[in-house]
């Protein structure tokens, strides 16, 4: 065995043990916030622990089902992200204390599902006579797939809020408002409400709920600003993974991302 390969061998050995340690780390941390918040009466909370568990386990079951060899880069960074996305944004409220902690996970998301997209296409590229896809066709995939989920998560969180009456795509409060239907003529030109300081609403009942600071936005700025990070992290990967293809280094930093076949 040549020393670039023994190098190689003996970092994936480290790294998965380093992938192991994470998830036991994590399975832990889980475990007891679900324990202390089924104490704390907090029943949904407690399912939210459980589900997190379950998808702690797909990674294996991907492995086995699929029969390939998912990085442990990749495998910890997983795990990483579920627990920050779960567990602390849900449960401990990081999304609300820990300015831009949406935004950091969404752009991951991004770059997340550009490689998951990555992977998909190569290893179909890789293990297939017919197909020869060049690098930039690989890449595009990649950028599509990663943007396709971020759509179909924002249609989610959409109906959630619709439906449910959650607040998953977190109202803003701005102060400022351009719209066409505030013109007292009708027209299609919208009219600028600047440093807006108060609004308050009203309902049937006579319930009065007053909003300082400016006007409450519904969602919109949050969903579009999630897709943009999103867009960023898918870009990102794809160029990445444009050169990984182009070079094939297998100690690249693209490589800790993209699941071999076994």
């Amino acid at each position: 065995m040549s020393r670039i390969s023994k190098k190689i061998k003996k970092k994936y050995q480290e790294t998965n043990k380093f992938s192991l340690l994470v998830y036991l780390i994590l399975r832990i941390l889980v475990i007891v916030c679900a324990v202390l918040q089924f104490l704390q009466g907090e029943f949904g909370n407690t399912i939210l622990c459980v589900f997190s568990l379950l998808l702690f386990t797909l990674p294996s079951l991907i492995e086995e089902r699929l029969k390939i060899d998912i990085p442990s880069v990749l495998e910890s960074i997983v795990y990483l992200f579920i627990f920050a996305a779960e567990i602390l944004g849900e449960i401990n409220n990081f999304y609300g204390i820990i300015p831009y902690w949406d935004t950091m996970l969404h752009t991951l998301n991004g770059f997340l599902c550009a490689g998951i997209g990555f992977s998909l296409i190569d290893l179909l590229n890789n293990n297939s006579e017919k197909l020869n896809l060049s690098p930039f066709y690989v890449a595009l995939v990649a950028f599509c797939f990663s943007m396709t989920v971020g759509v179909c998560w924002e249609f989610f969180e959409y109906g959630a809020d619709k439906l449910f009456n959650t607040d998953m795509q977190k109202d803003k409060i701005v102060d400022v408002v351009s719209s066409v239907e505030l013109n007292p003529d009708g027209k299609n030109v919208s009219v600028v409400l600047k440093d807006i300081k108060e609004t308050s609403i009203k309902t049937k009942k006579g319930d009065v709920q007053v909003i300082d600071g400016g006007y409450l936005d519904i969602g919109i700025n949050d969903t579009m600003k999630d897709l943009i990070v999103n867009f960023i992290g898918a870009v990102v990967f794809s160029i990445f993974g444009f050169i990984y293809i182009k070079n094939r280094r297998e100690d690249g930093f693209v490589r800790g991302f993209i699941p071999q076949k076994m």
